[in-house]
């Protein structure tokens, strides 16, 4: 896993980041053409101004210099059409490598396990997903290619300097030095507030993102004006961060424009002397190298911001390569095909922990047959949605196996194992989308036969009473929608899978009473014909089931229908007793 270093020029890591320049290489060829086209025609003004004044302004010839002033608009001219093609060449370009990146990091983050985002802040994740991949862009805009520019303008600009006067390009380079000892400082410096200000930015998008979403229970318990607090505290330090990295700014500029006014200074006093004296200088050179001293300066200031452009990319994408690198997918190994799925399930000797220290589920061993309903009761923490997250593969197990058809669900195809299982779950997720698109989640099928689904769980009816019926907008995690209706939809969403088995986890509690008789005649459906496993607190909810397990700490300590552990006297029947005295 890469480790984030925030080195301004880290070889593998740029190596990798233009790795996805490669399906555009003509285009990176192009942008880096115009760069070096900008750069050669930059000293070509100047030297026009020189020699209009030396020759046809201290010599009046007005024929000329009009010969040489369209020459300086025609140079303008070119330089604006080549700027043009070079800035929306290397902005596509930039934009086009952070959407392949993008698609890459989504894909990978959509295959992590479960456990993964049980560890790692979603608001951590989105900011990977979004604003550090649009960092990387800003390497291709901003950074990389500019500062090859201008690196090489620089070059230029200081050998014409040389070949037209040496005695005055020293004078004007005569502040360079600490100039580049100051950049040198700068680009240190801004190094460590930039981390500082990733760091800060990732930290408000996870408090912001897990707030909003968390905002009924913000307002519920009266907690507003504590956790405006807590923001305002994250919104200082993100602000401090930011402050810092300009403070560094507003040393760095002002020492570029001293240094400048210092060259410009020493050129103007020693060259002036020498125009004035000598024929050593001309009045032309003179004035061109006031012009090739705001060329120097300027790239030479900018390229210190270049430089902390380039290492904002680097550090975004060491952030975006370690999400990448990171190895936490669901292992998909399988290569049987689970076609005509029975049902039949076993788990033989299962441990399961969901970190390396506690154990949820210990030992367990029990065997469905196919079409057979079996429930799981217990406590909180029992054990129960454990087994159910293991059967679907969210988590992996530790110890034992487990079978489906008497082989070893390892060996299917993740794909094909969860298309023969449907699950639903008591807090039911639905997406800001129609009604239509939460049932069939993306696959190709069409309205009529998702209606004909609907109407044989007898939940149609529902549907269409709502405003636009199956185009009926949900909003945000179904927020238009009751407990109750939002089930209704999931379990929709489930029998259109047609699964072989059923997974209920606590499908049926906190509903409304008009919802419920929809949800029991569908649930008894759905469970019709095909294996079932049924997590439920209210013991008469699964008084038929086949098989009944109760689980404790892990453990299964009772086992058999609702008759048999009854006659048991144990925790089963005392429990049912409790239930019907409350009842």
């Amino acid at each position: 896993m890469t480790e984030v270093s925030g080195k301004t020029f880290d070889a593998p890591l740029l190596k990798r980041v233009l790795n996805y320049v490669k399906p555009y290489l003509n285009i990176f060829c192009g942008t880096a053409i115009f760069a070096i086209l900008i750069a050669f025609l930059s000293p070509a003004r100047p030297l026009l101004i020189q020699y209009a004044f030396d020759n046809y302004i201290l010599t009046p010839n007005e024929d000329k210099l009009l010969i040489i002033t369209l020459l300086l608009v025609g140079l303008l001219f070119a330089e604006s059409i080549l700027q043009y093609f070079y800035t929306y060449w290397s902005n596509f370009l930039g934009q086009s490598v952070i959407r392949d990146l993008r698609l890459q990091v989504y894909k990978k983050i959509i295959h992590f396990k479960q456990q993964y985002f049980d560890k790692n802040p979603i608001g951590a994740l989105v900011t990977r997903v979004v604003s550090d991949i649009e960092t990387i862009s800003d390497i291709f805009s901003q950074g990389l290619l500019v500062i090859i520019a201008d690196i090489l303008k620089l070059i230029i600009v200081i050998v014409v300097m040389f070949i037209t006067n040496w005695r005055l390009a020293l004078f004007s380079l005569a502040s360079i030095p600490l100039l580049l000892v100051a950049t040198y400082w700068f680009k240190r410096s801004i190094k460590e507030a930039f981390q500082d200000v990733r760091k800060q930015v990732s930290a408000l998008n996870t408090f912001v993102q897990e707030h909003i979403v968390g905002m009924y229970i913000v307002q519920l318990f009266n907690r507003q004006d504590i956790e405006f607090e807590r923001f305002k505290s994250i919104n200082d330090n993100h602000k401090k961060a930011h402050i810092r990295s300009i403070w560094y700014y507003s040393i760095f500029f002002p020492i570029v424009e001293i240094l400048s006014a210092i060259s410009i200074g020493l050129l103007i006093w020693w060259g002036g002397v020498q125009a004035a004296t000598t024929t050593d200088v001309t009045l032309g050179e003179l004035i061109a190298f006031i012009l090739y001293i705001h060329m120097l300066f300027r790239p030479i200031r900018q390229l210190a911001d270049r430089f902390n452009v380039l290492q904002m990319g680097m550090v975004a994408s060491e952030r975006v390569f370690k999400v990448i690198d990171t190895n936490e997918s669901i292992s998909n190994l399988g290569k049987i095909s689970l076609d005509n799925c029975r049902g039949d399930i076993e788990f033989k000797n299962v441990w399961f922990a969901y970190n390396a220290k506690d154990w949820v589920l210990r030992d367990v061993s029990f065997k469905v047959s196919a079409g057979e309903t079996l429930a799981l009761v217990g406590a909180t923490g029992a054990g129960k949605s454990s087994i159910i997250n293991l059967l679907t593969r969210n988590y992996e197990i530790n110890q034992g196996a487990i079978y489906i058809d008497g082989v070893n669900y390892l060996e299917y195809d993740l794909k094909s194992l969860r298309k023969n299982v449907s699950v639903v779950l008591q807090d039911v997720f639905l997406f800001s989308d129609s009604i239509y698109n939460n049932i069939v989640l993306g696959r190709q099928i069409d309205l009529e036969k998702v209606r004909a689904y609907a109407k044989e769980i007898e939940i149609d009816d529902f549907i269409k009473s709502l405003p636009n019926g199956y185009h009926f907008n949900v909003r945000e995690r179904g927020g238009m929608l009751s407990l109750g209706q939002k089930q209704l939809i999931s379990f929709v969403r489930a029998y259109l899978n047609y699964p072989k088995i059923l997974i209920l986890d606590e499908a049926t509690s906190n509903i409304d009473s008009e919802s419920e008789s929809l949800l029991k005649c569908a649930s008894e459906k759905l469970t019709k014909e095909r294996t079932s496993i049924v997590i439920a607190h209210r013991l008469a909810t699964i008084q038929n089931a086949d098989k009944i397990i109760l689980l404790e700490k892990g453990r299964i300590i009772e086992e058999g229908n609702h008759e048999e552990l009854l006659s048991y006297n144990g925790k089963y029947k005392l429990l049912h007793n409790l239930q019907l005295k409350n009842s």
